[in-house]
């Protein structure tokens, strides 16, 4: 599974891109407008430090627009994913960007038939969002499972990336599932590492460390 993180904040992609963290970014307008930077300016740096794809968004309603803008971001790096939302108009966006050899993310997929059209469309990568299908009462890993089922089913080269992950135990029935990447703010990743046990476990190997009286040091 390919960990993406979700987000503008430069230091903390240089922090789990040095650990191997980091697969590649996703961005959108509301996290570029987070990291209160130009796009062209932010989007280049992470470019320089993540060698994967960097998702970057249009912001167009039409694919026209989406095209323009998704050909004047591709020119920011080689590694640039233009994404373009989950539209009719983005379909055609996806279906012309892709031709031309670029990588696409369509983003803001809620149903199975959304992940289809977009496969069929050419996405190197679909987004179904697992958080915002949960806050409507609906079960956002049971969207990733049924496109799993039906891109296995007819061969579709389209990876599956998980959005909108809130929680650790998202990233864990995502990998069960078998999702192509995760996407997931600094945060969850890092979250990724703590248990319970964990602690209690390290408490106690420190108490009785300081009862040997010993230093490896």
């Amino acid at each position: 599974m390919k960990f993406f993180v979700d987000t503008a904040d430069v230091a903390a992609i240089r922090e789990l891109n040095d650990l191997g963290m980091v697969d590649g970014v996703t961005t959108n307008p509301s996290i570029i407008l987070k990291s209160g930077r130009d796009i062209i300016e932010v989007t280049r740096e992470i470019c320089s430090i993540v060698s994967g794809p960097v998702s970057a968004e249009v912001v167009s309603p039409d694919a026209e627009g989406m095209i323009a803008e998704g050909r004047k971001l591709a020119e920011i790096a080689e590694n640039i994913t233009v994404k373009v939302p989950l539209t009719w108009d983005g379909l055609k966006a996806c279906k012309v960007l892709s031709g031309e050899g670029k990588m696409v993310n369509v983003t803001l997929c809620f149903s199975v038939n959304q992940a289809l059209l977009a496969a069929k469309a050419g996405a190197t990568f679909i987004s179904p969002f697992i958080g915002r299908l949960d806050d409507i009462n609906l079960d956002g890993l049971e969207l990733i499972s049924d496109i799993r089922q039906v891109y296995d089913n007819y061969g579709f080269d389209t990876q599956i990336l998980a959005a909108s992950i809130r929680t650790v135990n998202h990233v864990t029935q995502c990998a069960l599932i078998g999702a192509d990447v995760m996407t997931a703010p600094p945060s969850v990743i890092k979250s990724m590492a703590n248990h319970v046990l964990t602690d209690k476990g390290l408490e106690q190997f420190e108490k009785d460390w300081a009862k040997t009286g010993q230093k490896i040091l």
